[in-house]
């Protein structure tokens, strides 16, 4: 093998040692038991299934702003128990159900990682979640709950480009970093 092709595959190795991380955590999880035992044997179906399932490699900008994550955290857990309890006040007064709406809101991230947590994090607060994505464009369209009027839409797509902000200062390239100030 060349040493360009040893170095590719390197490269590919290490963006696999994740997956590889996250597949044995999950297989000890799903056993509930985390000993040698099970660390090998997760280790053994890891590695079959990430060579019969292949994906591409993540590429990851190789920064982590440890500020920016506890920001984004905190955010996150405050949005989920507001909505929360916005979403149990409509399930249980006596008006009908509000309007919804279905938005198409445009990132300004390239990358593949930071558009999928923005999904999860949109879709794990209650009141809305990703109905579809459009990469090409980097255009969400979330579902949303309790939208009567355009100022509730508009908040919305401020609260996705908040979390897109929050997301990209944590774990963003320079670039990205740069780009959303």
């Amino acid at each position: 093998m060349s040493v360009e092709g040893r170095k590719i595959e390197r490269q590919i190795r290490r963006y696999e040692f994740p997956l590889l991380l996250g597949l044995v955590i999950t297989w000890m999880a799903l056993w509930r038991e985390f000993s040698l035992f099970t660390f090998i044997g997760g280790v053994v179906v890891a590695f079959v299934v990430m060579r019969v399932f292949y994906l591409p490699p993540v590429e990851l900008a190789g920064r982590f702003n440890l500020w920016w994550c506890l920001r984004y955290v905190g955010y996150f857990f405050s949005q989920v128990a507001i909505a929360s309890l916005e979403v149990a006040w409509i399930a249980v007064r006596p008006k009908p159900v509000p309007l919804r709406s279905i938005i198409a809101v445009r990132l300004r991230t390239n990358s593949d990682f930071i558009v999928t947590l923005v999904g999860l994090t949109i879709s794990l607060i209650p009141g809305s979640f990703i109905v579809d994505v459009d990469r090409e464009n980097q255009v969400l369209f979330l579902h949303v709950l309790n939208t009567p009027d355009q100022e509730a839409v508009e908040k919305m797509r401020r609260e996705v480009a908040h979390i897109e902000r929050l997301l990209i200062r944590t774990l963003g390239s320079r670039e990205e970093v740069k780009l959303v100030g």
